[in-house]
């Protein structure tokens, strides 16, 4: 019995053995992969599937904050997969490249038809321009740029030609001055034989000052200056039109308005700025001089404050428009709300009538001009008026021609929705050639479209009333013409007599009866403005 139990327990011994004979033995790892970085290649066997952000900690394997890595680093790694890790930097590289000018041809009505004249040579300018390099382990391999600055302006090659084409000689009564191409012009006489070019310096800034006197013989206007941020212009005087005199400099500088005092004899008025980075580029200081010239030599024989400078008002960067009576006794001040006159002992500006100040929402405010009548006793002007639907009263379309008496004692709506470049303007007083008696009219713009009024695009017809407002007749264009464009400057001016008109019209000059509608074009250059008619 005894040898029977031990044979079984030898037989069971014996089939443990033969098991534990047959367990299979430990296996290599399953997953083999290769890690390349920093130029070497090696690999990597793994027992289980980790991701690659620990296969690169295993490896101690340190990721620069722009490196690329392949497959991304929470990606499971799988057998016979390949890990690249790429070591990028980047750099900043810049280069100057040229930048080429541009070709301009005016024409120029100082030359003969068909004859050039090169009037400025052009110049490349310069551009930095620079790239952002990215280097992927050690070879560059993008180049995207990030940056340009313009170093030097190109200037434009400009080049004068005699413009083609033939105008009838038109009679002209007085003195017809206005600027092309950034000169002065003048036409005495006949607008052919007695057209000639009084400046030749290209740089006339006529939006801030240009005035003529009465008797067309002295003119005083502003010159930009260049290569001077803290300058922008200088005052000049012309002391006489009848002959070739040389321009003389005047004492003042930043100048942004300037007129002849009407009654003072060699003596201007005008108002002053800042120059600013921002736009519109200049601040207005709101203030008005007086200054009495010496005609020959340009000296400043007397200069006086006549109003203060003034930063309270609305929009005082903007200048504030100031006009002389035709005798001189008045002076006008147009603020952005209001028109007034200015009491010219203490300096202030004492409000006539104020209205809806009128927001631009861009670098310009409106003024409204002021015209008055030839006994001094109105003003002519254009007054911002309610809204004409659901817009906000700052935002009316709605302009409208009145007048003020210059008391204040009333104002009276002469045309309404004449829109915002209106100006009226009365004219000189007018002799009846049978009755001898004198009578008047005034001129003004009128819009076609109010919804479009307000843009430098927005076409106008010029009209010519009596004093009233009553008998208006559309005098220029014609039908299915057309209609002016207008902008900051004054359009058109009356004639001494009172019986014609001056006028830009697709930047030429232009005079037409204002009786019998009967239109002359007088330039061919196409840069007419500002025109002024004197005796």
């Amino acid at each position: 019995m005894t040898r029977y139990v031990n044979a079984r327990a030898l037989f069971a011994l014996l089939i443990l053995t033969l098991i534990a004979a047959c367990r299979p033995t430990p296996e290599s790892p399953s997953l083999l992969i290769t890690l390349v970085v920093d130029g070497r290649e090696r690999a990597m066997p793994q027992s289980v599937a980790i991701t690659v952000g620990e296969v690169l900690r295993q490896a101690e394997v340190e990721l620069g904050a722009q490196d690329d890595v392949n497959p991304p680093l929470f990606t499971q790694i799988t057998d016979g997969m390949r890990i690249t890790v790429s070591r990028i930097t980047q750099e900043t590289e810049c280069e100057e490249v040229e930048l080429p000018y541009q070709q301009r041809e005016i024409p120029y009505e100082a030359l003969p038809p068909g004859e050039t004249r090169l009037q400025q040579p052009g110049q490349n300018g310069v551009q930095q321009v620079c790239y952002r390099i990215t280097i992927r382990d050690g070879v560059p391999s993008e180049r995207a740029p990030t940056s340009s600055v313009t170093l030097v302006e190109p200037q434009d090659a400009i080049i004068y030609y005699g413009p083609s084409g033939d105008l009838d000689p038109v009679s002209i009564n007085g003195t017809l001055t206005y600027i092309s191409s950034n000169n002065i012009w003048l036409i005495r006489g006949s607008s052919t034989d007695g057209k000639r070019q009084l400046t030749d310096t290209n740089d006339v800034d006529a939006a801030r000052g240009f005035s003529v006197t009465p008797d067309g013989r002295q003119i005083v206007y502003a010159r930009r200056v260049q290569n001077n941020p803290a300058v922008f212009n200088r005052l000049w005087l012309l002391g006489d039109t009848t002959r070739d005199a040389d321009p003389v400099a005047l004492v003042p500088e930043n100048v942004l308005a300037a007129d002849w005092i009407p009654g003072a004899a060699n003596t201007v008025s005008y108002s002053t700025g800042e120059a600013v980075l921002e736009a519109p580029g200049v601040r207005a200081y709101n203030d008005l001089f007086s200054m009495e010239i010496n005609p020959q030599t340009g000296e400043a024989l007397n200069v006086r404050p006549l109003v203060r400078p003034n930063s309270a008002v609305l929009y005082a960067w903007w200048p504030t428009r100031y006009v002389w009576s035709p005798d001189g006794s008045e002076l006008a001040c147009v603020y952005a709300d209001s028109v007034g006159l200015v009491d010219l002992q203490t300096g202030n500006c004492q409000s006539l009538v104020r209205f809806p100040v009128f927001e631009t929402q861009q670098a310009w405010s409106w003024r409204s001009t002021v015209s008055f009548s030839p006994d001094g006793s109105l003003l002519l002007t254009t007054i911002h008026g309610q809204p004409t639907g659901n817009e906000r009263p700052e935002t009316s379309p709605a302009f409208h021609v009145a007048v003020v008496d210059k008391l204040g004692t009333f104002t009276a709506p002469v045309v309404e929705n004449a829109g915002i470049w209106s100006a009226p303007r009365y004219s000189p007083a007018v002799t009846d050639s049978a009755s001898g008696r004198q009578h008047g009219y005034i001129a003004y713009m009128r819009a076609r479209d109010l919804s479009s009024s307000i843009s430098g695009s927005g076409q106008y017809d010029l009209v010519v009333a009596d004093r009233d407002g009553s008998n208006a007749r559309v005098i220029f264009p014609p039908a299915g013409q057309s209609g002016l464009t207008t902008s900051l400057n004054l359009p058109f001016t009356w004639s001494p007599d009172g019986t014609q008109i001056a006028y830009i019209y697709q930047g030429n000059l232009w005079v037409i009866d204002a009786a019998s509608g009967i239109a002359h074009q007088l330039t061919l250059d196409g840069g007419a403005s500002s025109p002024i008619w004197t005796r």
